[in-house]
């Protein structure tokens, strides 16, 4: 079990975190040091460079001061006194072969460079050469310069100094290196848990969410970084699908006690049927009178099913909605023209004010719909001799707004809260066909279309119910 949770360690984010800020602190500074360690070592160069420039001026003037004899005089008491490990002096010809030099047995290795040889007599002022005698230990820099006519000057030193100051630095740079890389891994680790700290509680969450607890939420610490925000939309769908999982719980409730009526009437009225028909000659009738019931009651059974189908599919934008232009006024005249032979026989006035050029994008067929049950329940609700008032009006250049009044029998105010919520009827109501999810469609359809819709009621008044709309998708537009 170990030895798979350290195989799977460095798929973690956290752990390739780590390794890529490591990474790039490591590059970064090896890439720093390096520069250091050249530009040092340049320096070093340069000062040792200069120091056999000086002391080769020097001789060259000696020569043209006193002459040769006196350069080899003072070339050997300048090696005795430094140290004959410290400096080597030789003196060649123009052909490279040596005539007079300092104590060389601790030299011996040290040649003459037949190419330094080439380029000073090609015209170059002098000529620097770098060899490495195992003798020595360190790398020894040589100087080769004309210091008189057909007399060259060779002269070295070993960069012991300069070698062990290097060998130091090196040492120093190695061991900062090796803890600035442990460092940075360490505060790597820290920074990539710290940072991912909100999407572990995002994972514990979900992991308990995934057993069932629905109810969990992820600690927002409101530090306004992109974690914060994950965890606030990550809530926020927990609502809506908490929401969606208690909305299927009631509607599976709900149509369990709804469809209980209808399946016990047709039970009833076959199990009538059959008891006491019998052999009468007028069984027929009775048949067919149980028959056109059974059909009159699935047809309301498949109603309900099918509205609460297209709710259900509305609030969850599963389904597919059309988005055209809409003649909200047009579509307004055409459903109340439906309605008036329904509110002429009540004895209910129904009148209207659609202004043309009311246009939205959305779904014909559900703005019809959505309408249509709002002016069925001003209708239905509205005794005799009320009225029923339909008006279009524009809120602003986005929105506008279709309002029903009537003068029905009005909505208690404990019940507003709840008259959308499917399958929900008020006492009143009662009374009265009908399967409580008119209105409960009418909310999903105004959602679906950027709006919603607000009801004013009093008992004994009446009832203003305002369906808004939004007016500022693009038409053709699938959702």
């Amino acid at each position: 079990m170990c030895s798979r949770n350290w195989i799977s360690r460095p798929r973690t984010l956290a752990f390739r975190l780590t390794l890529w800020y490591g990474t790039i602190v490591i590059l970064l500074s090896g890439v720093a040091f390096l520069l250091s360690y050249l530009m040092v070592t340049r320096l070093l160069e340069e000062r040792s460079d200069q120091e056999l420039l000086n002391q080769v001026s020097t001789f060259e003037s000696i020569f043209k001061a006193k002459g040769i004899d006196a350069v080899k005089r003072v070339m050997i008491l300048e090696a005795q006194a430094a140290g004959e490990r410290k400096i080597f002096f030789r003196l060649l010809y123009m052909d490279g072969s040596a005539f007079s030099s300092s104590n060389m047995s601790y030299w011996e290795n040290i040649a003459v460079a037949r190419d330094a040889i080439r380029r000073l007599i090609e015209g170059r002022p002098h000529v620097f050469d770098t060899l490495v005698d195992p003798n020595v230990g360190y790398r020894v820099r040589i100087l080769y310069r004309v210091i008189g006519p057909g007399v060259i000057l060779q002269l070295g030193q070993p960069m012991e100094h300069a070698g062990r100051f290097i060998e130091a630095s090196r040492k120093i740079l190695v061991g900062t290196l090796v803890t600035l890389s442990a460092l940075s891994i360490l505060i790597g680790w820290f920074m990539a848990k710290k940072a991912l700290g909100g999407v572990g509680e995002v994972t514990r969450t979900a992991r308990e969410i995934t057993g069932g607890d629905l109810g969990r939420r992820v600690p927002v610490k409101r530090w306004g970084d992109e974690i914060e925000r994950l965890a606030v939309t990550f809530n926020e769908m927990l609502d809506r699908i908490e929401g969606l999982v208690v909305g299927i719980r009631e509607m599976s409730d709900n149509i369990a006690h709804d469809l209980k009526s209808p399946v016990t009437r047709i039970r009833g009225m076959a199990e009538v049927t059959l008891t006491t028909a019998g052999d009468d000659p007028g069984a027929i009738a009775q048949y067919q009178g149980m028959a056109a019931g059974v059909i009159e009651e699935c047809d309301g059974l498949l109603d309900m099913i099918n509205t609460m189908l297209m709710i259900s599919k509305t609030e969850a934008r599963a389904a597919v909605i059309e988005r055209t232009a809409v003649d909200v006024g047009a579509l307004v005249r055409r459903a109340c023209e439906l309605y008036e032979p329904l509110a002429e026989d009540k004895g209910v006035t129904l009148t209207r004010r659609t202004p043309e050029g009311c246009i939205v994008i959305g779904d014909p067929r559900l703005l019809q719909r959505a309408v249509g049950n709002l002016l069925d329940n001003a209708v239905k609700y509205t005794p005799e001799g009320g009225f029923v008032n339909v008006f279009v009006v524009g809120l602003d250049p986005s929105r506008l707004e279709v309002v029903i009044e009537d003068t029905g029998i009005g909505i208690h105010a404990s019940d507003l809260p709840h008259i959308f919520e499917r399958f929900y009827r008020c006492d009143p109501s009662r009374s009265l066909s009908g399967t409580g999810l008119g209105l409960s469609l009418v909310r999903s359809v105004a959602a679906a279309h950027g709006g919603d819709v607000r009801v004013e009621s009093a008992p004994g008044v009446g009832s203003v119910f305002s369906l808004a709309l939004s007016v500022s998708e693009e038409p053709g537009r699938k959702t």
